[in-house]
């Protein structure tokens, strides 16, 4: 009996104070900038500042969507205790599809725990009968922006790097080339690069995006990786693309100027013999000569031994396997064998899924 007028004097008393303190609150919206380029980061901040610690509210309000006009990506969502004040201020990122004016009003909700719900928490009823909160629907302030027309779907300030193999290679010996794009802006419109060179195998690892969302727009690093395999001289094209420059306001081109690449041929047996033999000439000489090696001929023979067996192409490959020093190494290795018996390995190396080249070698040759 004590214990239930003890929790009926606590709820009186929260429920006292609470109508002596009842929590207000006040919204404001912020955009931060009133003119913007299509697919240029747009920065829209929404703050509810309350009159105290308000424990019984909580907020719904979530505008993450992509619809026909805007991308919206959420930024940060904070909340804080200012002078015994809750502060909530959440942060999102903009990208408009189209140009004209553009109108964000997002509505949200407003929940507050109610009087029941408290009841029934303290006094350990079980009572399903009421509804844990009450609910405001509100809609927040609408922000406007004017969004002009951009010259290219890739919007932002980006540089190229290039790294490149050796020039001079020999044949069947992979080349290299890696391209870096770094920079601000949406990097989801940049498309991977792509070659057909004729008598040229090309191998490209799928693209890597490091990227962080920041209140200017993503800032990121992007790469692709490529070999080239081949056995005679080849040339690779020229590569550009164009975006559009947010500091310029213009757009701007980035270019890789191509590369010549010179190979070594193999050596062929052709090759290895003198175009002209001349006569074969009798002398006594080779008389002793012949004889010399039909001698050492039945020696060898008394003392014979059994030769080593000439590697099969099996062990051959195997000791290249062994020999190869990176995963990239190892895949031009297994593409130009072109057995299917490693094309699941292959393929497991190219998802990222099998990144251990110890562990690649096992599969392989075991």
């Amino acid at each position: 009996m004590r214990k239930n007028l003890g929790n009926v004097l606590i709820i009186f008393l929260l429920f006292f104070n609470l109508n002596l303190f009842a929590s207000t609150y006040e919204w404001s919206a912020t955009v931060n900038k009133k003119s913007a380029f299509v697919n240029e980061a747009i920065l829209l901040e929404y703050v509810c500042k309350f009159s105290d610690r308000s424990e019984l509210y909580t907020i719904d309000f979530n505008p993450v969507v992509e619809n026909e006009e805007y991308v919206i990506k959420p930024l940060s969502e904070k909340e804080q205790i200012i002078d015994g004040k809750r502060v909530n201020i959440f942060e999102y990122i903009a990208y408009v599809k189209r140009s004209g004016e553009i109108i964000f009003d997002f509505d949200m909700v407003m929940k507050k725990t109610n009087k029941d719900s408290i009841e029934n928490t303290v006094l350990g009823r079980d009572n399903e009968q009421y509804e844990e909160f009450s609910s405001t629907y509100l809609k927040q302030k609408s922000l406007y922006v004017d969004v002009k027309r951009s010259e290219a779907d890739l919007v932002g300030s980006f540089e190229l790097e290039v790294k490149e193999g050796t020039s001079s290679i020999k044949a069947y010996e992979p080349y290299s080339l890696e391209f870096i794009i770094k920079g601000i802006g949406n990097f989801e419109k940049l498309k991977p690069f792509s070659f057909e060179i004729d008598g040229v195998k090309v191998f490209s690892q799928k693209v890597i995006l490091n990227s962080s969302l920041k209140k200017d727009g993503e800032h990121g690093v992007w790469s692709q990786k490529f070999a080239f395999v081949s056995d005679k001289n080849f040339v690779i094209p020229t590569v550009e693309f164009e975006y559009f420059d947010i500091k310029k306001e213009s757009n701007n081109l980035l270019r890789f100027d191509g590369a010549k690449v010179d190979v070594t041929p193999a050596y062929k047996k052709m090759d290895l013999l003198d175009k002209e033999q001349k006569m074969f000439e009798f002398k006594a000489d080779y008389m002793y000569y012949l004889l010399t090696f039909i001698l050492g001929f039945i020696m060898a023979k008394i003392n014979f031994k059994k030769e080593k067996k000439p590697q099969d192409k099996q062990e051959i490959f195997c000791q290249r396997v062994k020999d190869a020093k990176t995963l990239d190494k190892l895949s031009i290795l297994l593409a130009i064998n072109g057995s299917k018996k490693y094309s699941e390995v292959l393929l497991k190396i190219e998802k990222g899924e099998l990144t251990s080249l110890n562990a690649a070698k096992k599969l392989i040759c075991n």
